[in-house]
């Protein structure tokens, strides 16, 4: 492991994407049993969902705040030991209120998690691995997505949705242990890190990539800039469609394709495993063109739009798809092309901010994107109950993929100035030395 310890720090940025995702899917594997349990309508149960992203949405922006002043290792503690036990308090619900609460809170738990991700990456990783690593830890949370629906489905079968709550819950907390442990904030604070991963890492992150001038400007600038906002609006888009299937993918296939209970816990994970995909091969060609490109901003651009655009039609297409075969495969595609779109999206922010601002500017943008969960799941709740199934709920999702195109595609640019990149060869030769 020597000189590779930061492989240690992404396996388990990995192991907490798995955990929260798993946490998350829960409620929506366990939705057709706890409707009937705790009596809750369609409509209900959407307002159920939302509210969890009222909290997320907040905590999102004040986690990477948190992580730019207090460091990843510290929010991570705070963040996973807190949505752990709201895991687990999740099956002590015992109607529509119990869990509105419970469930809101858990947000509030879970919304540091991914610009803490992202500033941890900033730390430990260079930069030409950036969208590789992002890829590979964000592909975490569709193991966890993918492994929710045969893991909590087979303990409803064998006990009950209560006892699965419990059980993800307890998860967390030993992944909690094993981060207290392991991980710092910086890679010259661990006794198990080598020199020269140290010193690659940190030649790597030396140059810059905005302007000198651009670097001490007030955190307000940052956020409200065209480019921040659209990024926001591009990722709004690709967590609308994901959170919508998160949330009702279980209620789709048991109401709309009349799968058992036992059949959707298996088909539901097919989605989630070519995510996966998404994430892991999404990132792996992110960084391949990053190296071989002269504009490494445009870049991170394309493959951050042409599957965001390719999702839009593959969603359209599940309308018209006829069979359960061919309307998973469909979703399938669609959630494989916005994970790779997403994982680029995080890595364009290293792009265009100061690495002392990728926490907040993250947390920011994904404040914005995590709007479309509060937003998303009552909307579908309503569309399936008084507007006519689902058939909506894909058209809406592919017009804001391609409203999100639309927006990244004119408004993401560098900003102005001298200084803003080195040439790609001086660079990369430069970070090894």
């Amino acid at each position: 492991m020597s000189g590779n310890y930061r492989f240690v720090v992404a396996a388990l940025l990995f192991g907490a994407g798995i955990i929260n995702y798993a946490d998350r899917a829960a409620l929506g594997v366990a939705a057709p049993l706890i409707s009937k349990d705790l009596a809750l309508s369609p409509s209900s149960l959407g307002v159920v969902f939302s509210t969890f992203f009222i909290g997320y949405a907040i905590f999102a922006f004040v986690g990477g705040q948190l992580a730019d002043r207090y460091g990843p290792r510290r929010v991570y503690i705070w963040a996973a030991t807190g949505w752990s036990l709201l895991s687990a308090l999740t099956g002590a619900a015992t109607g529509f209120v119990s869990l509105l609460v419970v469930r809101a809170l858990f947000g509030f738990a879970e919304g540091p998690m991914n610009s803490t991700t992202n500033r941890t990456i900033t730390n430990w990783f260079p930069r030409e691995e950036t969208a590789r690593t992002i890829g590979f830890t964000f592909s975490g949370q569709t193991v966890g997505s993918a492994i929710a629906a045969p893991v909590v489905g087979l303990l409803m079968l064998a006990s009950s949705w209560r006892v699965a709550f419990l059980l993800t819950g307890l998860a967390g907390l030993l992944w909690v242990l094993a981060w207290r442990f392991l991980v710092t904030d910086l890679p010259q604070q661990n006794a198990r890190v080598g020199r020269e991963e140290v010193a690659m890492v940190a030649a790597s992150r030396a140059v810059p990539v905005v302007p000198p001038s651009d670097r001490a400007l007030p955190l307000g600038r940052y956020l409200l800039r065209a480019s921040t906002l659209s990024l926001g609006l591009g990722m709004f888009a690709v967590n609308y469609t994901l959170y919508i299937f998160l949330s009702w993918l279980p209620s789709y296939l048991t109401g709309a394709l009349h799968l058992n209970l036992k059949q959707m816990s298996f088909v539901a994970a097919i989605p989630w495993a070519c995510g996966f995909v998404g994430y892991v091969g999404g990132g792996i060609v992110a960084d391949a063109l990053y190296r071989r490109s002269s504009d490494r901003l445009l870049a991170r651009k394309l493959t951050t739009i042409v599957p965001l655009a390719l999702a839009a039609v593959a969603l359209i297409a599940v309308n018209a798809a006829h069979g359960a075969a061919v309307a998973v495969t469909l979703i399938a595609a669609a959630v494989m092309l916005l994970t790779s779109s997403v994982q680029s999206c995080w890595a364009t922010i290293h792009e265009l901010v100061p690495e002392t601002r990728v926490g907040a500017v993250s947390g920011f943008i994904h404040l914005l994107s995590n709007i479309s969960g509060i937003i998303g799941p009552i909307v579908t709740g309503f569309a399936v109950q008084y507007l006519g199934g689902y058939n909506s709920a894909f058209v809406i999702a592919s017009m804001l993929a391609l409203a999100g195109v639309v927006a990244m595609s004119v408004f993401v640019r560098r900003p102005a100035g001298p200084g803003t990149q080195a040439p790609l060869r001086k660079r990369v030769s430069t970070a090894r030395r």
